[in-house]
This record gives C-alpha cells, structure tokens and sequence, in this order.
C-alpha cells in the first residue's frame, strides 16, 4: 500500500497580503468568498478536495493562503 499524503487540515488567510484578487474564488469557490472588505475568508474548509484547494492557494499571486497539514505543518507556501 503506498504512503498516503497528509491531509489538509487548516487553511489561513492573510488579511494583510489578500489583494482580493479572487483566483481562489474562481477556483475553489465553495472554500473561499470575499468578505465585505474584499479580502478572501475560509467559509468551508472541506468545500473541495485537497488538491483543488492547493491549486487554489498557488494560484494567490500574493501568497496569502497558507496551507496545513493535519498535523499543523505548513505544506505551501
């Protein structure tokens, strides 16, 4: 049996870096929403699989989304 990945399992946003640029929206758009400042908020962790939501946060051009693993380590960025 081969090693599972580790799963995702927290996702922060830096509110200081979001430009609301909405990439994550586009892609995982039942993860994240723009909030009424306009800045990217994790409304539903789970909303996409975990490859969908690392394509999500490497599509932030500021690299505000920071991705964990389930054991608090940071996979990305």
């Amino acid at each position: 049996m081969a090693e599972q990945k580790k799963k995702i399992g927290r996702i922060e946003v830096d509110r200081e870096l979001c430009i609301g640029a909405a990439t994550c929206i586009a892609l995982a758009g039942d993860v994240f929403e723009l909030d009424g400042e306009n800045k990217a908020v994790v409304t539903n962790p789970k909303g996409a699989d975990d490859a969908t939501i690392l394509m999500a946060a490497q599509s932030c051009p500021t690299k505000a989304i920071k991705v964990f693993d389930e054991d608090g380590n940071q996979i990305y960025p």
